[in-house]
């Protein structure tokens, strides 16, 4: 998969993770119903795009205690049910990445993190997530040096 389809599909996997939120659905129905409407009289995505997306999304809400609760100790003043939704996604998918040594460097996956709220929120909320997700990196760091 090219790079820009792997920021795609990242962008996929925030809108699954968007629509099992909202719709109050499992990651697989909201997979399957976002796949279904954005890509109704085109080409389908391929296989790789779309298994990227799904187990990104898959992954993050398998690992959603041990990410919310790192958010959570990272922001102090904020739990992450309080933050702005799009805001709220996009770290715990950056997180979950970063915990699980996806194989993309950790700069890579805070740089796609920025273009997806670049994209989906606001320049203070990739600010925000710029300093969050950089203070989750330097823990998950030297967590793994101990």
């Amino acid at each position: 998969m090219k790079k820009d389809a792997r920021h795609r599909a990242r962008e996929a996997a925030l809108q699954i993770l968007y629509h099992a939120e909202i719709g109050g659905r499992d990651v697989d129905a909201a997979a399957e119903t976002f796949f279904a409407h954005q890509w109704p009289n085109s080409d389908p995505p391929t296989d790789d795009f779309r298994g990227f997306a799904t187990a990104l999304a898959r992954d993050t809400i398998n690992r959603l205690g041990p990410i919310d609760a790192l958010i959570a100790e990272t922001t102090e003043r904020w739990r992450p049910e309080r933050m702005a939704i799009v805001d709220r996604l996009i770290l715990r998918m950056a997180t979950c990445e970063l915990m699980a040594e996806s194989g993309a460097p950790p700069a890579v996956v805070i740089n796609e993190a920025l273009e997806l709220g670049r994209t989906f929120s606001t320049e203070d909320s990739v600010k925000f997530i710029n300093g969050m997700l950089d203070a989750i990196r330097k823990k998950l760091e030297s967590q793994r040096q101990v």
